[in-house]
């Protein structure tokens, strides 16, 4: 049978844009590397591809983007703006340093990374400057330099914040949902009030792969842990962004197309939540808080 390009498949944001199912995550592909990555992504078929101020790697994206061969219509770049900015003139001159650093006249899709600085993260209120930081976002989406724009780590309380206030509501939620975490409630807010969740590391950075109860369920269907984990997030509504510069990681992870059973879902929702995410639990977002 042949396998289904899950990569032409698009969900549609609240303002009509489309926007590919399956993302390039590239936090930690260094600036110097990732435009070899991007290009090699979309080589594979990958048309959308997720960086972020924090990531220190823009100027590669958009390497990335005039490399790779094909027209940058085709292509959803998506990048954050740096959680400690939350007044508008930082926001607003971030947003510009962003469209300079990659070289492009236009970002598709731009979201406040964090409700809180990392240094501060789940901690003080910052409830005003992310309106603030929103106000910006929305005056450069009004002004045609962005196509859609949301938010990211964004618990209810937060996005309740931004909706109190704005003109445009956000498009896009990005969150840390794998099996293991799976924070429904979220989930399903979100989706009650028209915003995509994106899920970062679907993989959970590798974590996952020690879990002896879903190596058996990809048995089952003869995929691979990773595979599984990518098909569980697209099961949920949900857009995964799997990070990785290994050509080889890159194809696998887009060989998703077979159906996993409501019983296993239900199984696979339940697995119990990691406490350990390794090298990687340092960071805010890993850190339990």
């Amino acid at each position: 049978m042949k396998q289904k390009n899950t990569l032409l498949d698009t969900y549609t944001l609240m303002n009509g844009i489309n926007i590919p199912k399956i993302g390039l995550g590239t936090w930690f592909i260094p600036d110097d590397e990732v435009a070899a990555a991007v290009c090699k992504a979309v080589e594979i078929g990958y048309r959308h591809i997720d960086t972020a101020q924090a990531y220190e790697n823009e100027r590669g994206i958009g390497k990335g983007v005039r490399d790779c061969g094909i027209s940058r219509q085709e292509l959803f770049i998506t990048t954050k703006l740096a959680a400690e900015l939350k007044t508008y003139e930082e926001a607003a001159q971030a947003i510009t340093g962003s469209l300079e650093k990659m070289g492009l006249d236009y970002i598709d899709l731009m979201l406040i990374h964090s409700p809180q600085p990392w240094t501060d993260f789940r901690g003080g209120d910052y409830a005003a400057g992310n309106r603030e930081a929103w106000r910006a976002l929305e005056d450069a989406y009004k002004a045609g330099k962005l196509r859609a724009i949301g938010v990211s780590n964004f618990q209810e309380h937060d996005i309740e914040n931004i909706l109190s206030s704005c003109t445009i509501k956000p498009m896009v939620n990005q969150l840390l949902a794998h099996i293991g975490n799976t924070p429904a409630t979220l989930i399903e807010y979100c989706r009650k009030n028209g915003i995509l969740v994106e899920a970062y590391s679907p993989v959970a950075h590798g974590e996952i792969l020690k879990s002896e109860e879903v190596q058996a369920i990809a048995e089952k269907y003869q995929v691979t842990v990773p595979q599984l984990c990518i098909r569980y997030d697209l099961q949920l509504e949900t857009l995964p962004l799997p990070k990785t510069a290994n050509p080889a990681h890159m194809l696998e992870n887009i060989k998703v197309d077979f159906e996993i059973s409501e019983k296993d879902m239900e199984i696979l929702k339940s697995i119990k939540p990691l406490k350990d995410y390794g090298e990687y639990s340092s960071f805010p977002v890993f850190s339990g808080k």
